[in-house]
């Protein structure tokens, strides 16, 4: 185990498998404080255990939180709060991509309401904490496919016809606008904000709830994938180089500065979402 993140406190949603297990674990071997949210217990606590014995590291932590339900993001928030007073690195990864429209608790359709709502919801509760805990960086993970995605604002919760490419990238392309706002709206006060793209990761997404057939066809897809280890290190890398300790409202890929859509450079689209998304999220 090194030192490199040491009295650093870190949080990483879905960080039960997958991109965020990998990151959970990766931090957790740079000496971090870390706590996993994950949405089930005995999920959570497998892989909390996981990352305590292969990272030799006992300093991991397990919350437990439904992405999908924007109370079970306040309880969260204030489990959090209740145990540690500080923030210093926060990781939004988790992320869905179900292959049809899904109404959640809060009545709101499923993949927006995970893969943007609740990250931004989660930043924005988290925020006076971050900031108290300066230097502190928050880390988006978006996708490529936000490439492909629009913003429908008349039309977030694709009520007018559902194609789960187009709602995903949808998704993924809100979480970069978002981001880009963050991180005007934090300047100067020692909080960084940036987005990234994994890379085509080999995971279970897409995999639960659906039928033997598509699931047969999500691991034959994936196959193609890279390792999560190698999904996680943009992230990894974000949350502890030195080289970006001053780096914010960018998009990296490969641990690399890349260029985000164009759509994504939008100020006022940027505004009208953070707007929208504030009245969604009952802030």
């Amino acid at each position: 185990m090194s030192t490199t993140m040491q009295g650093k406190i870190c949080l990483v949603t879905g960080a039960n498998s997958g991109v965020g297990k990998a990151t959970a674990l990766g931090l957790a071997h740079m000496g971090a404080t870390v706590i996993m949210a994950c949405r089930n217990q005995t999920k959570g606590e497998e892989a909390q255990k996981e990352v305590q014995a292969q990272s030799g590291n006992s300093d991991v932590h397990l919350l437990l939180v439904d992405l999908s339900s924007q109370q079970s993001i306040r309880e969260l928030v204030a489990q959090f709060q209740q145990q540690f007073s500080q923030l210093h690195v926060l990781i939004n990864n988790a992320g869905v991509f179900p292959l049809g429209r899904r109404k959640m608790v809060d009545g709101l359709e499923m993949t927006f309401a995970v893969n943007y709502l609740a990250p931004f919801l989660l930043t924005n509760l988290l925020l006076d904490t971050l900031k108290a805990s300066a230097p502190a960086r928050i880390i988006n993970v978006s996708s490529d496919s936000h490439e492909a995605g629009y913003i429908n604002m008349n039309d977030l919760q694709s009520e007018n016809g559902f194609s789960f490419m187009r709602v995903y990238g949808q998704s993924k392309l809100a979480l970069v606008l978002f981001t880009y706002e963050l991180a005007r709206r934090l300047e100067g006060a020692g909080v960084t904000a940036n987005a990234l793209h994994p890379g085509f990761v080999a995971t279970n997404i897409a995999q639960n709830d659906v039928g033997p057939f598509l699931r047969v066809i999500a691991k034959l897809i994936f196959l193609f994938g890279i390792s999560p280890e190698k999904g996680a290190a943009t992230s990894l890398y974000l949350a502890s180089s030195p080289d970006v300790a001053n780096v914010t409202g960018k998009y990296f890929e490969k641990s690399q500065l890349h260029p985000s859509a164009r759509i994504t450079y939008d100020e006022v689209l940027q505004h009208r979402l953070w707007e929208e998304s504030v009245k969604l999220t009952h802030l």
